[in-house]
């Protein structure tokens, strides 16, 4: 089983699927990895021999991923939520982000509708 980054890479999947469980490599940059890395892409992990599974490692320390990205990630929100603007407002306060309607479908970020209590009719 190949490991890189400290990521399990899963065996009977071709490596340019495996490479997407790392964090921060989607579908275009394994591709680029495994042209660079001059690794068949076609291949399945667990067919890796040991010199390929070294030239992905070295490609994929030339990219920004896992703890890093993660790390920069988060700083980025933190320096919006700190100087009070538009985005970070709305981070803030657990909303949608980038401009959706909240008024329908918002769920995933607002979380489970909240009840308001039933007020009794007035009159009779």
């Amino acid at each position: 089983m190949a490991r890189i980054k400290n990521i399990e890479l899963p065996n009977e999947k071709h490596i340019c699927i495996g490479l997407t469980a790392i964090y921060g490599i989607g579908r275009s940059k394994a591709l680029e990895i495994c042209n660079n890395a001059k690794v068949e892409s076609k291949k399945k992990v667990k067919d890796l021999t040991d010199e390929e599974i070294q030239r992905l490692r070295k490609e994929v320390d030339n990219n920004l991923v896992e703890g890093d990205l993660r790390r920069e990630v988060s700083m980025n929100i933190k320096g919006k939520m700190e100087i009070n603007c538009y985005q970070g407002v709305r981070h803030k306060k657990g909303l949608p982000v980038r401009g959706q309607r909240t008024s329908r479908n918002a769920r995933t970020r607002k979380g489970r509708g909240k009840v308001v209590a039933n007020k009794k009719k007035a009159g009779k």
